[in-house]
This record gives structure tokens, C-alpha cells and sequence, in this order.
């Protein structure tokens, strides 16, 4: 392992939005000392089971996850589009192949936490949220959400649940900036992962 404990942030981005929320996400870790962020994404998916999914690196932004980067890590957060309510394909094909994980309890008692993108206002965020949190409790993770005390979850117009952050993009192809309390959420939560990570590693 690195010389500090990390909290794997982990997320399948089409258009940006979900990317975008990742970033925030790692800069709230990055607020709590001892404890570090490591961004990791995963490829695509094909219909064509013959076909190369996709080359081995991506061309930019973060690397492809690994078995031990989620294996070795102190916490993580887990983060997608939403897909008709669901997680996007490429990060539940990714989830569906750590069974040899499960069969160890190598993730048990590990603080996650999950946050999301939609297009739309009511498009499916605590759907989504809740279809990332259910592999992560079978694998006997620890959710941390958010609470009411965050102020921006009062607050917020935009995206924000107490399940974990959530993103309203407003539709179109290019991704929409977040909003304050969005990015606010986003830190939160990181915040949060870190800060049960380090509890967790006093014990």
C-alpha cells in the first residue's frame, strides 16, 4: 500500500458531470490530513461480447481501476450516471467481477459512500444512488450519506440528497457545471469517507 491510507473514488463518466463530481469528491478528502484520494475510472462496455471493449489506457482523465486499488483501499466512493434509474453498465460490469472480494470479506466494514448525475430534475438520482449502495452492503461496507447538518443539503436547489451527493445537469451532451451546493456536497462527502477511513484505521 502507499504510504498513506486513500479512499478510492471510483466513477463511469459519459459527458463530464459525473467526472466533475469525482474531482470534488477527492478535493474534500484531500481536507483531511493522513488520508489521500485516489481517482480511478472504468471502461466502456460492448454489445459485441467478440470485440475489444476498449485499448487498455484511457486517452485522458483517470486511470482504469484495478482489482487492488479497490482491494487495498481505506474507503471508497462509488459514482455514476444514472441509467434509467440504474447504474450506468460499465460500472455494475466492474462491480459484478469482484465476487473473489466478496467470498473473502475483503471489503467488510469499510466506510463507502455513492453519488450520481442525471440529465434530468427527478431522472432517478436516489434510485441510482440506492442501486450503487446495495452491491457495496452485500460486500459489508458501511454507508456514509450525508446528513441534514450540511447546511448546502437545506440549501440546495440543484442536485443533493441525503443518500450522497447528486448532480442535475439539465439535459444536452456537454456537461453543466455543478452548482455550489453540489460541489459542496461532493467535498462532504469525501470529508466523511476520509474521516471514518482514519477512524477505522485507529481501531
Amino acid at each position: 500500500m502507499d504510504s498513506f491510507p486513500y479512499v478510492l473514488v471510483l466513477y463511469y463518466s459519459r459527458h463530464g458531470s459525473t467526472e466533475a463530481m469525482a474531482k470534488q469528491v477527492a478535493r474534500g478528502v484531500a481536507q483531511i490530513d493522513g488520508v489521500e484520494a485516489r481517482l480511478r475510472t472504468v471502461p466502456g462496455v460492448s454489445a459485441e461480447t467478440e470485440r475489444p471493449v476498449v485499448d487498455e489506457v484511457p486517452d485522458d482523465g483517470a486511470v482504469y481501476c484495478e482489482a487492488d486499488d479497490l482491494r487495498e483501499c481505506a474507503a471508497l466512493a462509488l459514482g455514476s450516471p444514472t441509467r434509467f434509474g440504474n447504474m450506468a453498465a460499465p460500472l455494475k460490469y466492474f462491480i459484478d467481477g469482484t465476487s473473489a472480494m466478496w467470498l473473502g470479506g475483503e471489503l467488510a466494514d469499510r466506510p463507502a459512500g455513492v453519488f450520481t448525475s442525471t440529465a434530468s430534475l427527478h431522472g432517478g438520482q436516489e434510485t441510482t444512488l440506492l442501486s450503487m449502495a446495495l452491491p457495496l452492503l452485500h460486500h459489508g461496507m458501511v454507508l456514509v450519506g450525508l446528513p441534514y447538518t450540511e447546511s448546502a443539503l437545506q440549501a440546495t436547489d440543484a442536485g443533493g440528497t441525503p443518500y450522497g451527493p447528486s448532480h442535475w445537469s439539465r439535459g444536452g451532451s456537454a456537461a453543466t457545471e455543478l452548482s455550489q451546493h453540489e460541489a459542496s456536497l461532493c467535498q462532504a462527502l469525501g470529508r466523511r469517507l476520509a474521516e471514518w477511513a482514519k477512524r477505522g484505521l485507529l481501531q
